[in-house]
């Protein structure tokens, strides 16, 4: 089954409610490495976001993406604001004009996704950003097209390799924004970026899963 507009709007409401629940955690992650305002920034933005659905659910699916990424742009701060902007915004340009999407439409859009976040931050894999969580969700989903696994599954197992992601930037060394300032004492701590990128694609997996 395809993943439909009203799917994606689904998936960013379930975002905006994952991430208002985690608000505090995420604080607490940014507050070992960064600024203590990730989680904040976060429900701020995508709070901003629920209200301007509305103008855009009759769209195509493209532009409600680039409408998330502009509206995260202007309302998130920090380096949030930037990167998750570009991420929904590529998203946009890769679904321009689409209504509903194929399990390759969407691994194609994650990609654009990923590499836009890359090509903004400079950030590498092994860097303890986002982009630990993002790129082995994307590969996982590489995989599933290859092996013509169903939606369903295909997401799964894209969720797994993201908190399978997240969770292997505990140990690593942050060697990209604020965190990087502290150098070796950003080891044991968990990434909050990679850890709200977690949360948005589980919040996917569990928003298509009967798809």
């Amino acid at each position: 089954m395809p993943i439909t507009r009203e799917d994606i709007t689904e998936w960013i409401k379930a975002s905006a409610d994952v991430l208002a629940k985690n608000r505090d955690y995420l604080t607490q992650l940014d507050a070992a490495i960064g600024d203590a305002d990730h989680g904040a920034n976060m429900d701020r933005g995508f709070r901003a976001v629920l209200s301007k659905l509305p103008e855009v659910s009759d769209k195509d699916i493209g532009t409600i993406f680039k409408t998330v990424g502009m509206t995260l742009l202007s309302t998130v701060g920090g380096a949030g604001g930037p990167l998750y902007g570009t991420f929904f915004l590529q998203a946009g340009m890769k679904t321009a004009g689409k209504m509903e999407l194929t399990l390759e439409d969407w691994t194609g859009a994650l990609e654009a996704a990923r590499n836009g976040v890359v090509s903004r931050g400079k950030a590498e894999p092994g860097d303890k950003t986002m982009v630990d969580a993002l790129t082995p969700a994307v590969e996982a989903l590489k995989q599933a097209v290859a092996e013509g696994l169903p939606l369903d599954s295909a997401l799964q197992n894209s969720t797994e390799a993201a908190r399978q992601g997240m969770e292997a930037t505990i140990p690593l060394v942050a060697r990209k924004g604020r965190a990087s300032y502290l150098g070796e004492r950003s080891a044991g701590h968990q990434d909050p970026g990679a850890t709200s990128s977690y949360l948005l694609l589980s919040a996917a997996s569990a928003a298509w899963s009967d798809q």
